[in-house]
């Protein structure tokens, strides 16, 4: 009976590490998941699975949202399809510390090359 729960326990042990590295962590992404799209409400930006980016318009009903894609342009998607969704009240990401410049700012002195080459 030894050899035969020897040759078990790796079998065994093999299951446990799949289940705690690949199986527990997609069950909590999908609950994650479902819990982000039924939060889904008028306003939010959201992102589909297709690559489309849009605000919500209207919650139609359990399964479909209408979102604006531009102006004046609505499509009904499957609430399924969504695959992230930004909410109006998330705050804007921080700017990287570079100074006081923001990412768009040019220097002061015109084209930074253009140091490289002074006269």
């Amino acid at each position: 009976m030894d050899q035969g729960l020897a040759q078990l326990l790796p079998l065994v042990l093999i299951g446990v590490v799949f289940y705690f590295l690949l199986i527990r962590p997609q069950q909590k992404r999908a609950k994650d998941h479902k819990a982000m799209i039924e939060a889904v409400r008028r306003g939010d930006n959201v992102v589909t699975a297709g690559g489309i980016i849009g605000k919500v318009t209207k919650v139609r009903d359990d399964n479909v949202v209408q979102i604006e894609v531009a102006p004046e342009v609505r499509i009904d998607v499957v609430k399924s399809t969504l695959s992230d969704v930004k909410s109006k009240a998330d705050p804007a990401p921080a700017a990287k510390d570079a100074g006081d410049k923001t990412e768009g700012d040019k220097p002061a002195s015109g084209n930074p090359v253009s140091k490289l080459f002074k006269k």
